[in-house]
């Protein structure tokens, strides 16, 4: 006779305080059979531990009061992991996380093993798993649908791995600070891909550091590793890279020198809106909508994944020419970026500009133009779509320089006084 097994799901859940603007984390688990009950029983483990900035999911409705006042449910990562917007709070979710697999497991594997067992012999098994197959798997899966700029990386990254193990295997049990000491030093000396010769730049290590860390704190969220090894090495610190613009002079006069039409419009959208080349070249007329009088973009990021709703200017909206059906694209036949650039250093060259400017130069120079004309951070990292404000700083240093340039524009001679 075949013996029954009680599935037990076990989640991590939310309850509201009665007297603060707070949430007690709490695992709950059902169903579970208690002897000397006859029937299932529900039950809660409180953590504590509380979080103040859980972010709820507006498409699933928790629950609605009398007054007819909704609640939503939190809203979950790809792992079941509740969101916060606060990174200690985040922290918080991942740990009670960490909590309900170890409460899963034990559930799952209490007709087979001892509690003790169960733990090492599911332990014993992942430390022989092999990380680069794991790495690829994240990539695979979670990153299938993410930019084609972050999915280069994260291919690249995933090369570099097997010739640092020279081989195609690195196990978890192998995984330690040394490893990833080695790994950091690799990456700074390590080869460019493709058909170029030469070795990496800084910021590119840095980039692919940050991704081989991702990668680990992936495998300790799913149980791979038993310790966030990922926190405990610092990342490479990335050099500041001269961020070429635009002034306005020179945009006019580029807006009057001789261009192909199609490329002097989207390069100009790009400076009066910031939007990015891959952006643009996929803007339908349905992502242009009339909003408050005047205009707004609703459209996805191609990098970041995030919705934006971008108000533009008159003039913007004369760059996109006249209307036609909505699923078409905006600027129709742009190139792509491998190759959009030659025809700009000509544009530029043309009109007498020395500087060296590419395509994406033309967001850069939004940017600038905006906080020099006294547009505060958190508007321009905004209307940009930056996820974090700090990469909009990187813009205010240069408009610092620039007041630094203009109070030497005024000289006195003080000796005849």
């Amino acid at each position: 006779m075949k013996k029954a097994f009680a599935n037990t799901r076990v989640a991590v859940k939310l309850r509201k305080s009665e007297y603060r603007e707070e949430w007690y984390l709490y695992i709950e688990s059902y169903p579970v059979f208690v002897p000397g009950k006859s029937t299932p029983q529900r039950l809660r483990e409180y953590l504590n531990r509380t979080i103040t900035t859980p972010i709820w999911d507006k498409k699933r409705n928790a629950r609605t009061s009398s007054d007819g006042k909704v609640s939503y449910k939190p809203k979950r990562d790809l792992n079941g992991v509740i969101q916060c917007k606060s990174q200690l709070d985040q922290e918080m979710c991942i740990y009670a996380d960490k909590i309900r697999n170890i409460r899963q497991t034990e559930y799952d594997n209490a007709a087979l093993y001892s509690d003790t067992d169960a733990e090492q012999a599911e332990q014993m098994e992942r430390s022989r798993s092999n990380f680069i197959e794991f790495f690829d798997h994240v990539q695979r899966t979670r990153h299938a649908r993410s930019s084609d700029s972050i999915i280069v990386n994260w291919n690249r990254v995933y090369e570099l791995l097997k010739i640092f193990a020279k081989g195609d295997t690195i196990l978890f049990s192998q995984i330690d600070l040394k490893l990833m000491e080695s790994f950091r030093s690799f990456l700074m000396t390590a080869p460019q891909g493709g058909n170029k010769s030469g070795i990496i730049s800084q910021n590119t290590a840095a980039t692919y550091f940050s991704i081989f860390k991702a990668a680990l704190k992936q495998a300790f969220i799913e149980g791979y590793l038993t310790v966030d090894i990922s926190a405990k090495v610092k990342g490479i610190q990335e050099q500041e890279s001269r961020r070429e613009y635009l002034t306005i002079d020179e945009l006019n006069s580029l807006a009057q020198a001789p261009c192909d039409p199609l490329l002097k419009r989207a390069a100009l959208f790009s400076a009066l809106t910031g939007i990015r080349h891959c952006d643009i070249q996929k803007l339908k007329w349905s992502e242009i909508e009339e909003f408050n009088g005047g205009y707004r973009l609703n459209f996805t990021q191609q990098k970041t994944k995030g919705v934006e709703y971008m108000p533009i200017s008159e003039q913007a909206i004369e760059l996109c020419g006249d209307r036609q059906d909505e699923d078409m694209l905006v600027f129709e036949g742009l190139p792509d970026p491998s190759w959009i650039n030659r025809p700009v250093k000509k544009w530029v060259e043309a009109a007498g500009i020395k500087k060296h400017i590419t395509f994406h130069c033309f967001r850069h120079s939004y940017a600038t133009l905006q906080l020099a004309g006294g547009t505060d951070n958190y508007t321009v990292s905004k209307m940009l779509g930056h996820t974090n404000v700090k990469t909009t700083q990187i813009y205010a240093k240069i408009v610092d320089a620039k007041k630094e340039e203009a109070t030497k524009a005024i000289q006195l001679d003080l000796n005849k006084a």
